[in-house]
């Protein structure tokens, strides 16, 4: 059982002194009625409610905020995994979920991917995500959820710095932004400078397996924002390019744009290739399909690729090179803060093209180690956060 969210909105609240600039906000889950009400005030199973439902333990996500605003009808989750390098940095997705409990789910587990993400590329930002669980039968004012959304953002006195995710836009962000204290993506897509970094790891993920970029044939899964610019600049580089989108108007448009051709989406995972990029849903490849692959490399700008961590194990044992998403699509992050620290072009283009040299040393670190990229690019941000990490499956 799981209560709506109109019914009880729970928080995570710290328990220590409130750090000056971004809480670190860990323990306790309260309940916020329209009075004040004392924590005894709360049976067990309530305090209990989160860790019973969830599917991790409570002490994996630093801070966990349900949020629900009648007025707008606003229904939202904010996940802030780790601060431990700064606020925690992450888009805010809106989309259709199952079920509440998997709203929560994919917000703790890509606020985690966040936290490598940004750990993995140096960054002064921990990691965190938010949902906004849309209804189809919603009628109402997205401004208004939007504005909502935002002083939900406000009340965590900058711990989470939201950005744009799949089902929101720069536009959006700005909206949130007239009430949030700050946020990301508000005036400027980062879509073509992820697109540039993944092109850079493409690039040296090749040069890794012996091929070359410029013969080599990609299959790009999903030509939104990122897969369309990616799909360009590997066509301008030479690569045949093969395209494959929910959305047969787009894949057609921009195969033509590329001098590509439209697979089936159906037919992404047995579609023979070099390298297949996807760039759409999450967890993609799992233990059920990994054996249809027909690629030597895959590399792509989607987030959480792999369904499960053994599916790394299974790639590199049928000689399939992965490369980590959380290091190769950190271009959009790196604009981020390129923007926020007032980066000239040359370095932000440096620091882009610099994906491709992490990905060319993690790979060859993981050969030499014995170890898959993915545990490898694991090992290097716990590293960097002093202490063990590992990603939620």
């Amino acid at each position: 059982m799981i209560l709506p969210l109109n019914d009880l909105k729970f928080e995570l609240r710290h328990h220590a002194p409130i750090a000056p600039r971004w809480p670190k906000c860990r323990g306790l889950v309260r309940h916020s009625a329209d009075i004040e009400e004392l924590d005894s005030f709360l049976p067990q199973w309530v305090l209990n409610l989160s860790v019973e439902l969830s599917r991790w333990s409570l002490k994996e996500t630093e801070h966990l905020t349900i949020c629900s605003d009648r007025a707008s009808g606003l229904q939202s989750v904010i996940a802030i995994d780790d601060t431990t390098l700064g606020p925690g940095l992450g888009g805010v997705r809106w989309l259709s979920y199952p079920s509440e409990q998997a709203a929560i789910d994919e917000a703790r587990r890509l606020a985690r991917v966040m936290t490598l993400k940004n750990a993995c590329a140096d960054l002064p930002y921990g990691g965190a995500k938010s949902v906004i669980l849309k209804d189809s039968t919603f009628d109402g004012d997205r401004k208004a959820q939007l504005q909502a959304f935002g002083r939900f953002v406000a009340r965590l006195g900058g711990a989470y710095l939201p950005g744009v995710d799949m089902g929101t836009s720069v536009q959006d962000l700005a909206i949130v932004g007239e009430v949030a204290p700050e946020v990301s993506c508000d005036h400027e897509d980062p879509s073509p400078w992820t697109a540039l970094g993944v092109f850079a790891g493409i690039h040296a993920a090749l040069t890794f397996a012996d091929m070359n970029l410029f013969t080599a044939h990609v299959v790009v899964q999903g030509v939104g924002h990122v897969g369309s610019d990616l799909a360009r600049r590997l066509a301008e580089a030479g690569c045949w390019v093969s395209v494959a989108d929910v959305d047969p108007v787009r894949a057609l448009d921009v195969a033509k744009q590329v001098g590509g051709r439209v697979i089936d989406p159906n037919d992404v995972l047995t579609t023979p290739c070099d390298v297949l990029a996807p760039c759409a849903n999450a967890r993609v490849i799992n233990g059920d399909n990994v054996a249809d692959l027909r690629c030597r490399v895959v590399a792509g700008g989607a987030n959480d690729v792999l369904a499960t961590d053994d599916v790394a194990d299974l790639l590199a044992q049928q000689g399939i090179t992965y490369v980590p998403d959380f290091v190769i699509n950190a271009g959009g992050v790196i604009h981020i803060h390129a923007l926020r620290s007032d980066w000239g072009a040359d370095k932000l283009q440096e620091s882009l093209l610099a994906i491709g040299d992490r990905v060319g040393a993690l790979l060859r670190q993981a050969e030499a180690t014995g170890g898959t990229p993915v545990s490898v690019a694991v090992g290097l941000a716990s590293q960097r956060l002093g202490r063990p990490i590992s990603l939620l499956n």
